[in-house]
């Protein structure tokens, strides 16, 4: 089979493999060489195998009205969000087009997660009622389109804990109901069978809660109950996919006093290092044990979002408001092995919720 007239099948698929994922709807539409080659699972493999894979950094960005004036009753609005992509290896921005029919943009406080080469957008509050939704929306950058995934299951929760295990499910826990009673329920969606399932219930409840996917389990941090509101627990569970069901509690999972906040967690992959930001610092858990091993930049004022890769990490935050706004967005990719921070160019915009793909 030929992909290219007059090329080998190696040097036309190697053309192929180098071009920029923003050329992917168009390779799709070529012909149906093109389509098959660029939807196969190993050709994404082969693009992070021969480097030439795009690490993308997915955010929940509020959309700055420039026009309104400080102080004026636009400012009570509730902002605009919509999702913003950094290149982390050009630095260049770009915004995915709207949630069709989502004419306020994305849910305020809705979780992002990717699987592949596509993004999840699930729950989070209407941006009109503040009501709680159930809903599921799928971009794919193989077609650049959107598409609706199945409902969640069970109550309507929110601030609950999401994570992907990168493959094809997404994980979701705790957060609290339309009564605002922290959840100790969870659920699992298949991307591929666009399905929910019911997990087995968490020993505890845990109201904002944060989640991670690392070395095969589902891990559930922190969060409250629903009579400890704003007391972050420091315990953790975690559920063991293949034995599908949770471990212990671990009670002393973060160290340190008074838990007012949530860390954000980042791992460099599957079996590596695990990574927090939390009260200005950087740690990583060795041994079972946090250590510090840097700070962040001062001018982060809290932190919305990390990635971790070998050897790097990418912090993304909101700075102090500025008049009239939120706040500003702020990020650093911190080399690991000297610990030197160099600052990316931003928008303005503030930072709900994110999410890492390599494309």
């Amino acid at each position: 089979m030929e992909l290219i007239p007059n090329l080998p099948y190696d040097v036309a698929r190697e053309c192929l493999l180098r071009s920029s994922y923003k050329q992917f709807p168009v390779m799709a539409s070529v012909c149906r060489g093109w389509n098959r080659e660029v939807s196969l699972s190993e050709f994404f493999q082969q693009r992070k195998a021969s480097g030439h894979s795009q690490e993308l950094l997915i955010m929940s960005q509020a959309r700055v009205d420039t026009d309104r004036e400080p102080g004026s009753g636009k400012n009570f609005a509730s902002p605009e969000y919509r999702v913003a992509v950094l290149e982390s290896g050009s630095g260049l921005w770009t915004e995915l087009p709207p949630i069709p029919g989502r004419l306020n943009g994305l849910p305020l406080f809705c979780k992002l997660v990717s699987i592949g080469s596509d993004l999840i957008v699930l729950g989070g509050l209407d941006p009109v009622t503040w009501q709680a939704s159930d809903s599921v929306f799928v971009f794919s950058f193989l077609s650049s389109k959107w598409r609706a995934g199945a409902t969640m299951p069970g109550v309507k929760r929110s601030f609950f804990g999401c994570a992907s295990d990168s493959d094809r499910t997404v994980l979701v826990a705790g957060g609290h109901d339309e009564e605002k009673q922290a959840l100790t329920s969870a659920i699992v969606y298949d991307l591929a069978e666009d399905e929910w399932m019911f997990l087995p219930y968490m020993s505890r409840e845990r109201d904002e809660c944060k989640a991670i996917f690392h070395a095969g389990k589902f891990h559930v941090i922190g969060g409250y109950a629903t009579e400890e509101q704003g007391q972050f627990s420091k315990s953790a569970e975690s559920f063991d996919v293949c034995a599908w069901q949770w471990g212990p509690v671990r009670e002393e999972f973060l160290d340190g006093g008074e838990t007012v906040s949530a860390p954000i967690y980042a791992t460099t992959g599957e079996n590596g290092d695990l990574y927090a930001c939390w009260r200005g610092d950087v740690m990583v858990l060795r041994n079972g044990t946090w250590q510090i091993v840097g700070q962040i930049p001062a001018d982060v004022y809290s932190v919305a979002y990390a990635a971790a890769r070998p050897g790097k990490l990418t912090v993304i935050g909101n700075g102090k408001a500025l008049a009239g706004y939120a706040g500003a967005t702020v990020g650093y990719i911190c080399d690991l092995g000297s610990f030197r921070w160099v600052k990316l160019e931003t928008h303005v915009g503030h930072v709900q919720a994110g999410c890492f793909l390599e494309v």
